[in-house]
Formats: C-alpha cells, sequence, structure tokens
C-alpha cells in the first residue's frame, strides 16, 4: 500500500492440554507453548507492529503464589523484546540450575510465563498513545482467582462511553482513550456477578452472552480468567477474523488461518473458522464448547482483510488477491486502447505483487486470445517470420517502481521534507521507450493518495512514458472505518476530496452545508445513527467522474504526462472475494448504527475544521 495507514491487531491464543511433563516427553522441551506462542505472534507480525503483549495463566497454583502473569512493549521489535525477556528469566534460572529445563515443576515454578493458558497480542495503534501501556492484554485482579481477567483483542468500540455508563464508572483519562478499558470493565462487571451466583463453576458463555450484546464495533477478543478457564469470541457480523485449531494437545486460535497451518504444521481443513457471533471457551478441566454468544447477523466480514491486511500465504487469500487483479483486465485493456505491443505493466511493492500477477494472467489470456484469433485468420498466407513474431509477443511486464528502504528525516520544513518523501520509491531507467510505452503500476488501494502524488508519480514520470496509468485492485475508500482500521478522518480521503472538488466546479458547494445542517440536526435529536448523511456527497457523481478527478488530484504540478487512475467496482471485488462482503469504507453501508454515527460525526468534524478522528 503507497498510502501507510494503521490497521488491525493480531491475536494469539493457546490452551495446553497436557501437563508441562508431556511436552519435555513429546517435544523434547518443556518451553513448546511458548515457543508455539511466539511463531503464532511472528507469522502474524504484519497485523502490528506498534507494540505487542504476552499474557499467561498457570492451573492448580497453591494460594499465595502468582497464577497470572503480563507483560507489554512498545519497542522497536516489540516481540522479540518480550521473548527475549522470558528467555533472560530461563538463563538467570540456569546459570544456578543448569539442568532445570528438565524439571518441568521447577520451570512451573520459577519461569512466570511458563502457563498452560497464554495470550499473546500485536497492536497497531488505532486508539490512545503508541506505548506499553495501550499494549494488550490488559489485566483486572482480585483476590479471588474466577475474578482476574487478562483480556486482548483486533477491535474497535465505537460505543465506550455508553458503556462506561452502563455500569456506572466514570473513567479515568486513560480509560477515555482505550476501547479496550471499557470492553474490560464490561466483561468484568458480568464476571463478578456469574462469580457471585456460583463460585464452584463459572458460567463463562452466560457471562460472555450478557457483556457481548452490549459492544457495538467488529471484534475478535480472547480472554483468560484466574481460575484457569478462558475464551475467544468474535462479533455478531464476523467482521474482524478469527480461526482455531484443536487436537489432543492443544487448543489454538488466532486472527489468521495460514498463521495457524504453518506453526502447526496442519491442513486447511483441520483450522476452522469461528463463525460470526460464536465464542470458544475451555475450561480449567481442559474441556471445551464452541457455542452461540450472540445471535449471527448478516455477514460483513472486512474485505480489506482479502485486499490488503492478512497474509498473502492463505491459499485462498491468494487466489482472491489473484482474482482482483484478473477483474481488473477490461478496464486497463480499454484505457490502452488494447495496444499491449507499447504498454508496460508493473506494480507498487510490495502488497500488490500478487494482484499483479492476476492481472497479468488476464492479459495473458486477452493476448492468446487474439493470437489464435489472428492466425485463423491468416489462413495458409503468412510467413515463418510472421508466425513466430505472432507466437512470441508476451505482455510486456517490468519492475518499475523499487521502495527503499524506510526514510526518516530530520527536517520540519515543508519545502525540504517534500524533497525527501519523493525519493521513498525510485524508479528502474530504461524500462520504458520514451513517449512510446503507457506505463500502467497497479497498487492495492488508493486511501490519501499522498505518496502517490508526491513520490510515486513525480518518479514514474522520470522515465518519459506516453501516458501513466494507475490502478487500484481495491474500490474507491469514501468513508471512514471504525472497526479496527485507523481510516476515521473524511479530509484524509483522495476520493472526499475528488467528490467536493467536483461540488465546488459545478457551484453546489452548498450542498456541504445543508448536508452539515442536517448531521447537527440529527446530532441534537441524537439520531446521528440512523443514516448516513455523507452518501449523498457523492450521489450527484459517477464513478468514473471521481475517478477523473482524483487522477488530477495525484498529478503534480506541471507535470505533461497524462495521468489515469483506475478503481475496482464494487462487483468485482465482491466477485473475487466472496466470503468478505463487507464493504462500509467503499459503500457506506455500515453493518452497525455505530458506523453511521461515526461518518456523520467524521463530517461534521470535516466542517468545522476540527482535525480529530469521528469516535
Amino acid at each position: 500500500m503507497s498510502d501507510a495507514i494503521k490497521h488491525e491487531c493480531g491475536l494469539a491464543f493457546i490452551r495446553l492440554r497436557k501437563p508441562f511433563s508431556y511436552y519435555l516427553q513429546q517435544y523434547g522441551t518443556v518451553m513448546w507453548g511458548l515457543n508455539k506462542l511466539y511463531l503464532l505472534m511472528e507469522k502474524q507480525h504484519n497485523r502490528g507492529q506498534d507494540g505487542a503483549g504476552l499474557a499467561a495463566v498457570k492451573l492448580n497454583v497453591e494460594p499465595g503464589y502468582p497464577f497470572l502473569s503480563r507483560i507489554r512493549s512498545a519497542a522497536n521489535q516489540p516481540i522479540a523484546d518480550i521473548f527475549s525477556k522470558v528467555s533472560a528469566e530461563v538463563k538467570e534460572l540456569e546459570k544456578y540450575q543448569p539442568d532445570v529445563m528438565k524439571h518441568p515443576g521447577l520451570m512451573k515454578g520459577h519461569i512466570s510465563f511458563l502457563g498452560e493458558l497464554l495470550l499473546g497480542h500485536l497492536r497497531y495503534g488505532t486508539q490512545g498513545k503508541n506505548n506499553a501501556e495501550f499494549c494488550h492484554p490488559f489485566i483486572k485482579r482480585n483476590t479471588i482467582p474466577a475474578r482476574n481477567l487478562a483480556l486482548a483483542g483486533n477491535f474497535n468500540l465505537v460505543n465506550t462511553d455508553e458503556l462506561f455508563n452502563l455500569i456506572n464508572i466514570e473513567p479515568g483519562e486513560f480509560q477515555k482513550q482505550s476501547d479496550l478499558a471499557a470492553m474490560m470493565e464490561v466483561i468484568h462487571h458480568f464476571l463478578v456477578k456469574g462469580d457471585e451466583q456460583s463460585q464452584s463453576d463459572l458460567d463463562v458463555l452466560g457471562v460472555l452472552r450478557k457483556a457481548v450484546p452490549l459492544f457495538d464495533g467488529g471484534f475478535t477478543v480472547g480472554g483468560l480468567l484466574g481460575n484457569g478457564d478462558s475464551f475467544v469470541f468474535r462479533d455478531a457480523h464476523g467482521i474482524r477474523p478469527a480461526y482455531y485449531y484443536i487436537d489432543e494437545d492443544v487448543i489454538v486460535a488466532a486472527s489468521e488461518r495460514s498463521a495457524i497451518r504453518t506453526v502447526f504444521n496442519v491442513g486447511e481443513n483441520e483450522v476452522k473458522e469461528l463463525m460470526p457471533g460464536m465464542g470458544l471457551v475451555v475450561k480449567a478441566n481442559g474441556e471445551f464448547t464452541i457455542d452461540k454468544v450472540v445471535p449471527a447477523k448478516e455477514r460483513k466480514a472486512c474485505s480489506f482483510e482479502r485486499i490488503y491486511f492478512s497474509r498473502g500465504s492463505d491459499e485462498k487469500i491468494y487466489r482472491e488477491r489473484n482474482a482482483l487483479g484478473y477483474n481488473l483486465t477490461p478496464q486497463i485493456l480499454e484505457a490502452v486502447n488494447n495496444d499491449l505491443k507499447h504498454t508496460i505493466f508493473s506494480f507498487i511493492p510490495n502488497t500488490a505483487e500478487v494482484a499483479f500477477y492476476g492481472l497479468w494472467k488476464g492479459l495473458d489470456d486477452y493476448l492468446k486470445k487474439v493470437k489464435i484469433e489472428r492466425i485463423l485468420s491468416w489462413g495458409k498466407n503468412f510467413t515463418e517470420e510472421e508466425l513466430s513474431e505472432m507466437i512470441n509477443r508476451k505482455v510486456r511486464i517490468e519492475k518499475v517502481a523499487i521502495k527503499d528502504v524506510k526514510m526518516r528525516t530530520f527536517i520540519t520544513e515543508d519545502v525540504s521534507r517534500n524533497e525527501m518523501v519523493q525519493h521513498v520509491y525510485d524508479v528502474t531507467y530504461g524500462t520504458v521507450e520514451k513517449g512510446v510505452d503507457s506505463l500502467v503500476v497497479i497498487d492495492d488501494s488508493i486511501v490519501r493518495g499522498t505518496t502517490l502524488k508526491e513520490s510515486i508519480v513525480r518518479m514514474l514520470a522520470r522515465l518519459e512514458p506516453k501516458k501513466i496509468i494507475v490502478v487500484s485492485s481495491a474500490p474507491q475508500i469514501r468513508y471512514p472505518d471504525c472497526y479496527g482500521i485507523d481510516m476515521s478522518k473524511l479530509g484524509d480521503f483522495i476520493a472526499f476530496k475528488a467528490a467536493t472538488e467536483l461540488l465546488k466546479e459545478q457551484g453546489k458547494e452548498n450542498c456541504l452545508t445543508e448536508l452539515y445542517e442536517r448531521c447537527k440536526e440529527l446530532q441534537r435529536l441524537d439520531q446521528l445513527h440512523t443514516e448516513n448523511v455523507v452518501q449523498h456527497v457523492y450521489k450527484p457523481f459517477t464513478t468514473e467522474q471521481i475517478s477523473n478527478k482524483v487522477a488530477e488530484l495525484i498529478t503534480p504540478k506541471g507535470l505533461k504526462i497524462p495521468v489515469q487512475v483506475i478503481f475496482q467496482t464494487i462487483e468485482s471485488l465482491h466477485q473475487a472475494c466472496p466470503t468478505n462482503t463487507g464493504d462500509w469504507y467503499f459503500t457506506g453501508n455500515y453493518p452497525t448504527p455505530g458506523g453511521n454515527r461515526v461518518v456523520n460525526k467524521a463530517f461534521i468534524n470535516y466542517m468545522e475544521g476540527k482535525n480529530v478522528r469521528g469516535y
């Protein structure tokens, strides 16, 4: 993605089902569970690089001894930082007892995080500050084991204020900045009530069934209790992803299927999806249930997971990203007048590469069809040279754009910074015939367009192509997200800028004022959640009109080379990614009422010149 956005989080849950002595005998190390958790987190590091955290609960601990431990880090390499500290604790113990790794009981007693219940988290900061204090898991401690709670998740909530009011808590400054803090307080509130009702056998599922319906957002959340119970649950629309794997040795859950498959070396069908509204609950004795927490609603799994966020090593995601590129073929052929002979195709590294392969296949299929038709039209009237030239004709692909290492600068002067930004990407010289070849580059999505304008288009123009065509494998991003992706300010979106520019050009600026007044009226009536007013901003224009205006906006001043922008259609997106139909950032059709409230609040902020998030 050329425009970096903060997004997502990663969850890793492990419940060991055997004594530590078993793992020592079976796998040669008492640290098997922690090793697997480390790998499970590393295989999802794409989901969060602002911080990481780890919580562990030990079973059957004598009263007075610690049973819940938690460590968090916001270091440059947070996963490595966390596990290096765990390793340091082991090495310190080995100084005094060199063969301690062969004694599971001693290891469990002395190593803080050698627990049967493990919860790992990777964080991208979408709310709150990027420091260790905001990293998951959060914990609540209590002298009663069942009332100790460690919680972590991949989510955003849009009703945190209401949640604090429901349980009569006045949030502090820290709590106001964290939706996990609100979720934690609500779950713990019902957890205490559940423990009061049945101290011998806590009804974890009952606790979740009271708490989870109160949450407005998209979420996959894992929790550990001090009594040895644990759980993972998913929102009713399935907005955020969740997968699990269970065998005799272990119960695992994570945000990505491919991570579980790789770490535990299991087949695709052995890793199951935790379906929308469902919860995986594991009791202290190791028995588990998978049951309904909230009634499932229309599936709206996040399509950005397939376009960009999730690792492409999952075979289904790989196929879908391929299809995203393939489906763009007709639009691109039209843009280059079917002239493949004088068109070079490339991609903007690194995440658009798989979609590029799909586009390449689509173009190749078209070219094969052309070859067959052309050769058949010749009959017997052709030379060997003509036949050879036709058969050997290929789609011209080059690695034109190269992303340099992340460039940092101490320069604060705007002009100088812009000069630095231009060099985030570099180009491969000599790949384009100047003034003759058109250049097509595919990106996975276009959010703000800033990097395109300040870096990519400028750099591509140095090759002096006849035309530059920028292709997005995602549709136009028009609306904020509030379910786990940090795209919350309307004024940041290049598509929104394009629509407002078109309104101004057509003398319809009063439309924005009228919509603003409508939003303020809804706000006064506490009805902001009832409709998405911002959809009216786009209604006067076709998708092509907005795409053409986006092309103007990303064209650097003074550039003479024509620039065109092509976006994926909504229909083609759903064809390529049939199980992830969540498309609110493209269509404005939010799956929960809180989404409408967020987009309208974002519009109010835009009109009032406030550079703050909408939730």
